[in-house]
Formats: structure tokens, sequence, C-alpha cells
């Protein structure tokens, strides 16, 4: 079984103003995610949130630990959450077993030791980050989530938000998730555009098809920049940048937050006349 992890610094506004699409793409994007058989780790210096995944590819992985959580056990002093975006499958916690359907979500809180992976065909997306607390381990099945009709067929961002952490579902002590998913014709996602200073963000783009792509734009209002991303990319968004995206098709993707609290609501809001 193999483990890999990178670590991505934190970037300043400037600094990400002055860069080329090819030290972009090094610095936010998240290619080659899913490998089958590993568990990949990128560790970001944004709110020390981790964004990876396990494939198991028919065999069981575990959860070990990675030097940057400076712990005996990854979830020492973290919490997890992890969304299948595969076929179905199992996610073993300290000896209890979960049956994570396609859409499904795992929150598994901190001081969970034997954290193991399963299922011919499971692609598991991991998202952690730092706790404070021990909460239950939960599953939430994406029909049980908080769901949210946003947007309009005429600004071409008509979708469902399913937001999976919330009041009613699962305690986490920072990690808020949730997909989104378009109806027909609709392509853009998180438009108009929000930033938001106490939490940084990780988006995940799938269903792509091969010949598909999403323009994923970034950066400061008044200095925006965007990166290419295909299918099964994920993208780091620092708490100064806004997040939003259209692709060429459809697509699904998942948001992922980490910071000072789990309010959706608490974003600025940026006007569709502000963006350059």
């Amino acid at each position: 079984m193999t483990t890999e992890f990178d670590i991505r610094f934190a970037i300043d506004p400037v600094s990400a103003a002055t860069m080329n699409t090819g030290e972009l793409r090094e610095h936010f994007l998240i290619e080659d995610l899913f490998i089958p058989g590993a568990v990949r780790w990128t560790y970001t210096h944004y709110d020390r949130m981790a964004v990876g995944s396990a494939v198991p590819d028919g065999s069981s992985l575990a959860l070990e630990t990675i030097k940057p959580t400076g712990t005996a056990n990854f979830l020492d002093r973290r919490e997890l959450i992890a969304v299948n975006i595969g076929a179905a499958g199992t996610i073993a916690a300290d000896g209890v077993e979960h049956e994570v359907g396609p859409r499904d979500m795992l929150y598994v809180g901190m001081g969970a030791r034997d954290v193991r992976f399963s299922g011919d065909g499971a692609k598991f997306y991991l998202l952690s980050a730092p706790a404070h607390a021990s909460h239950p381990t939960m599953l939430i099945r994406q029909g049980d989530a908080r769901r949210l009709e946003m947007g309009s067929g005429e600004m071409a961002n008509e979708r469902t938000i399913y937001q999976y952490v919330n009041a009613d579902s699962v305690r986490t002590c920072q990690l808020v998730v949730g997909l989104t998913s378009f109806a027909p014709g609709s392509v853009w996602n998180t438009m108009p555009a929000h930033v938001h200073d106490r939490r940084m963000e990780a988006y995940l783009y799938f269903d792509l098809a091969p010949e598909a792509f999403v323009v994923h734009l970034m950066g400061e209002p008044e200095e925006t920049r965007h990166i290419i991303m295909r299918n099964e990319e994920a993208v780091i968004s620092p708490p100064w940048s806004i997040h939003a995206g259209a692709g060429t098709g459809s697509y699904t993707f998942i948001w992922a937050m980490a910071g000072d609290n789990i309010d959706y609501t608490d974003v600025e809001k940026v006007g569709m006349d502000e963006l350059l």
C-alpha cells in the first residue's frame, strides 16, 4: 500500500497576481489525485487543510499518518470527511464498518486510530483539518443532506446544492463539505462570486467527459486569474480569492471549507460589475 503526500505553501494575492499559467497550476491545482491502490494527500498551509484520496482498487487501504501532521496517527489532532465519488465501498473506523454509497459522505472524528478504505470501484475524496474536540463518526447519505435550489436557466447557473454538514446532520470542528449538481444546460457555479476571509476552500471537479474542461476563476475580484481543469482534478482556493467557474459541458463539484467558523452565510459577496 502506498501513501504519498506533497505540501503547498500559502501564496499571498500580490504574488499570485504575477504568476503565469504554469506557476498558478503548480501552486493551486491538484492533478493525478485518484491513484489506484494508493492514498494520496496534498497538505496545504491554508488553515492546514489536507486534500486527498483513497482508491482501494479491490484491496484495503489504511489511513496512515504523514510527516506534516506531526502525530503518531493521522487523526490524533484532526478530523476527516470522505466522500465517495465512485462505486459503493466500505470505510471501517476503529472496527466499525460503514457502507458508503456513491455520493455518500462519512465523517470521522478526532482520535480514531484505525481507518480503512475498501471496495472495488470506490473512489474516496478525502478532506481533513485540525480539530479541537472529538465528535462522533457519522454517515451522511446524499438523500439526507440539506438540499437547496439556486440560480436560473436564464443565467446558466440553475443548480442543486447539497449541504452535507449542517446543524441538523453532523457536528464538526471546522470542516464544511457540500456537493453541487446542475440542471441541463447550466454550467456556471458560484456566480455571482464571493470571498470569505475567515476560511479557505477546495473544489473537486468530476463527472466531466474526457474532452470537457472547467474554466476555474480565482484571484482577487479586481485581479482575476483562471485555471483550466479536467475531470477529477481539485483546486485550492485561498481565503482572499474568489472561486467560481464554468464548464464546456455537464459536471459535478464538491466544495469543502476549513477556517474560523462553519456558517454557510459568512461570505462577502462580489458584484458582477466588480470583477475584472
